[in-house]
């Protein structure tokens, strides 16, 4: 059986234990909100970017003269790879032209 003082340590453990959980639990519930921030914040940036490739993708179809890296030619070994970068503003906002 242990002793009074062994059990008095397990009980300092555990409460230590519970100090660094209940810490690392804010920490998580900290990075969480920031990471919804975050998507929240850049979805007005994504509707924008889907506009954008809407735009882009109707005016290649009825284009006949649209070049045939964004037209295709129609056969299935053909991929079309896109890269976007974001235009950074002076205060590094993010700004989007049509």
């Amino acid at each position: 059986m242990p002793s009074l003082k062994d059990m008095r340590n397990r009980i300092s453990s555990v409460k230590a234990t519970q100090k660094i959980t209940k810490a690392m639990q804010m920490v998580a519930a900290a990075k969480l909100r920031k990471a919804q921030d975050a998507a929240a914040a850049a979805r007005p940036d994504a509707e924008k970017m889907d506009e954008v490739l809407a735009k882009l993708n109707a005016g290649t179809i009825r284009d006949a003269m649209a070049p045939t890296l964004l037209v295709g030619t129609g056969k299935d070994a053909v991929h079309l790879i896109e890269g976007e970068t974001a235009n950074r503003g002076r205060n590094g906002e993010t700004t989007a032209h049509i």
